[in-house]
């Protein structure tokens, strides 16, 4: 049997890992659910962009520079977090802190959906200050997860396809958010609504947006399985594989 050049069959297994590895990218277990959470979180970060300023202005009225004010308050602690969420992800893993982000939106848009109006500004602008902590935690990791699990061929494409599901998520929730939002104030125009109906619509928006984040926690579970039993199989055949050859030599 011919084995060839060491140096020559070094670099054609080399060849062949980096191909498998771009292959096994593609399986659902990894790649479609972190582009799935892409999504689904996206559509749920439009939620206080899309209710939150009926509710500061009817329910809390607000005037608009006091709402701009309020509403800015979200952004400001997504940039602020940023760099920590970075340093959490390095320190934690990339897995751990995709969960913990995930928790950290369903808490938070679990609170502004019980919130009451006599809690004023701050009841609802801490549970969302947490949600924009939690997706800039929820970011880095997935980031960082989608970028080193693709191989170097694979990366270009994974980031694009990353923007992509993360803009049709920003998409989606304007448009899905909104319905459910018109859908539980009960009018066309939430603008002149009764502030307390106006406050009761956005409790069930936010509580819609929680249950579709549990969603994203549950697919994240499934596809944690799913990859630690394919990674248990890969391992049990190369291993016969190898053992095969070895017996073949």
């Amino acid at each position: 049997v011919y084995r060839g050049d060491p140096a020559d069959r070094a670099g054609a297994l080399a060849t062949h890992v980096d191909a498998v590895a771009g292959i096994s990218l593609l399986r659902p277990s990894a790649l479609n659910a972190s582009l799935f959470e892409t999504v689904l979180v996206a559509a749920v970060m439009m939620t206080p962009l899309v209710v939150g300023p009926f509710y500061l202005s009817r329910s809390l009225g607000l005037d608009a520079a006091e709402a701009g004010v309020a509403l800015s308050i979200g952004p400001l602690v997504a940039v602020l977090a940023g760099w920590p969420a970075g340093r959490l992800v390095d320190r934690f893993g990339a897995p751990a802190m995709t969960l913990a982000g995930l928790i950290g939106l369903a808490a938070g848009a679990s609170m502004v959906g019980v919130v009451s109006v006599t809690s004023g500004v701050a009841g609802y602008v801490a549970p969302i200050a947490g949600m924009t902590a939690s997706y800039a935690l929820f970011q880095a990791a997935n980031n960082t997860f989608l970028m080193t699990t693709a191989g170097p061929r694979h990366r270009g494409a994974i980031a694009g396809m990353l923007g992509l599901r993360r803009n049709v998520g920003l998409i989606a929730g304007a448009w899905a958010m909104g319905i459910v939002f018109a859908w539980a104030v009960g009018t066309g125009d939430a603008a002149t609504a009764n502030p307390d109906v106006v406050a009761a619509g956005v409790r069930v928006t936010f509580r819609v947006s929680a249950g579709l984040i549990a969603a994203g926690i549950a697919v994240v579970a499934s596809a944690r399985a799913s990859t630690r039993r394919s990674a248990s199989s890969d391992h049990s055949l190369h291993h016969a594989r190898a053992l095969t050859h070895s017996q073949g030599r």
